[in-house]
């Protein structure tokens, strides 16, 4: 079982890297990493009081698995964003790969997002503000995107209190 431990930290290689596509085949791994992926989410909000979604890559899995609980669990396997609205905003962001670290970006208000649920059906998702913001992260892990690489400017950088 994969933890707060295995999580990747700023500056690992594997951060900087496209995750694969997860194959239908892998599907009963999904179950294995969804797990892991709550336990480390959970971990996180104990520690760092933060924490509402997180992907694959973050644990060192290369898959394109997105799972995120606000309210309730949603697992985004090989999520495709098929929407980005042109009005954008600026926000602080954080990670979990370097959780005392803030960074302003700038995001799309909204979005349309498609993918596959944890019993491989298709879904689509609207989301706008902070869900859009969100998904926006965590979907640019799944590029070897991280928000330092978004910074608005050098002076976008800021220490959580």
């Amino acid at each position: 079982m994969k933890g707060l431990a295995d999580l990747l930290l700023l500056g690992n290689p594997l951060l900087y890297q496209a995750a694969k596509p997860v194959e239908q085949a892998e599907l009963n791994l999904v179950k294995t990493w969804v797990s892991d992926l709550h336990n480390t989410m959970e971990e996180i909000r104990a520690r760092y009081h933060f924490g509402r979604g997180i992907a694959a890559p973050q644990l060192g899995i290369m898959k394109r698995l997105i799972y995120i609980n606000i309210h309730k669990p949603m697992v985004m396997i090989n999520p495709e964003l098929t929407y980005l609205s042109p009005e954008l905003f600026d926000v602080w962001d954080d990670c979990m790969c370097f959780p005392n670290l803030l960074v302003k970006v700038k995001r799309h208000r909204s979005l349309t997002i498609q993918f596959k649920d944890e019993n491989w059906n298709d879904q689509t998702l609207d989301a706008a503000n902070d869900l859009s913001e969100l998904i926006q992260h965590e979907y640019d892990h799944l590029q070897g995107i991280l928000c330092t690489m978004r910074a608005i400017d050098e002076k976008s950088f800021g220490w959580r209190k």
